[in-house]
């Protein structure tokens, strides 16, 4: 198992996770990211939504219409 501080828990799979609700969730993969910070949309599977997204393109000036 490893632990990134700003990201998820890597884990040997395969992996059965049981969740709040009482529901099990499970992957069959050799590596399984396990998301710790919730944003994920697949949780609790990681997606990476933990990173911060940069703009690919600047956001027009004030004034100016395209």
């Amino acid at each position: 198992m490893a632990v990134d501080p700003q990201g998820p828990v890597l884990v040997e799979g395969p992996v059965e996770i049981a969740l709040d609700d009482g529901t099990h969730a499970r992957s069959d993969r050799f590596v399984v990211a396990v998301c710790t910070c919730r944003r994920s949309r697949t949780y609790p599977w990681c997606d990476t939504s933990h990173r911060p997204r940069e703009r690919t393109a600047k956001p027009p000036e004030e004034g100016t219409l395209r």
